[in-house]
């Protein structure tokens, strides 16, 4: 993609390959997954994963909040998920459990976050964003509220960096999204305290899985038998049945712990052997 051009390319509901070009949905690949059961549940719902229901949907977040275009709004209050990467590090940012998350977002590409809104109103709203183009309107706004951008002329997407670049802003309990084993085990190598989480994992193979799990404190699964298979079995902590977010270290089993302390809604607590799978998967796992 060259960075003159008003483009943005996602890989998400259902591992679609989706094109936003100009604020307008040019391209809807064909899905890897044909059912999700949190796809059902979104703001704007996908009963069937299909490129026309995928299109609907993108179109629209695009007239609800911006998205893939400069009016894109950036803080957001609202739990879309209970245990969602995107909720978990806004909570953790309001509990002072870090201080800075890395996060992607469109318009702005690889940005450091230091309040819970905007943690939630980025990550919480978009997932898969593959590449992206500069916005300095979504950029100005992110910086606004406390946050830093990596990149302002490209928005270039680099988790590496990113977490590089918060740590020379001071900040040191640092949490970081990754989407693959290359970028888990470089940012542990280089920063070592660094919380990771493995998010947008569908589709890795097992030995890519295993990797990722070794290097994160937490690993989400979406629709990924490998991660199921790699990481519960090794999982301290699991959250959720359908699609499991697990925790892969003392730090990740403690934010999901303090999580559940300080919310209303009633939890079921199970001493069990992990994976624990609900009738609801994706499908299929891949």
């Amino acid at each position: 993609m060259t960075h003159d051009r008003d483009e943005h390319i996602i890989e998400a509901i259902g591992r679609c390959r989706i094109v936003i070009r100009n604020g307008k949905v040019v391209e809807v690949g064909e899905p890897k997954i044909k059912d999700c059961p949190l796809a059902k549940r979104f703001a704007y719902p996908i009963p069937d994963i299909k490129p026309e229901s995928v299109k609907a949907n993108i179109k629209h977040r695009i007239k609800a909040f911006g998205m893939c275009t400069p009016d894109r709004e950036v803080l957001d209050n609202r739990e879309f998920v209970g245990f969602g990467a995107s909720e978990l590090l806004s909570f953790g940012l309001k509990a002072g459990l870090i201080d800075a998350a890395v996060l992607a977002c469109d318009g702005a590409g690889t940005v450091v976050v230091t309040k819970p809104a905007m943690a939630q109103g980025i990550g919480g709203r978009m997932s898969g964003l593959a590449s992206t183009c500069p916005y300095p309107q979504v950029m100005d706004r992110i910086e606004k509220d406390g946050g830093y951008v990596l990149d302002r002329k490209h928005a270039a997407m680099d988790a590496v960096a990113g977490v590089t670049l918060a740590a020379g802003k001071g900040f040191r309990k640092i949490a970081v999204t990754v989407a693959g084993p290359d970028a888990a085990e470089t940012i542990r190598r280089i920063h070592p305290d660094t919380f990771i989480f493995g998010v947008h994992v569908t589709g890795l193979t097992r030995d890519e899985a295993d990797r990722l799990v070794s290097a994160s404190d937490l690993v989400t699964s979406c629709a990924s038998k490998t991660i199921r298979d790699a990481a519960g079995p090794r999982a301290l902590v699991q959250a959720g049945i359908a699609i499991p977010i697990f925790a892969m270290s003392k730090r990740g089993k403690e934010l999901i712990i303090e999580k559940i302390r300080q919310a209303n809604e009633p939890v079921l607590v199970k001493p069990t052997k992990l994976p624990s799978l609900g009738e609801s998967q994706p499908d299929p796992l891949i």
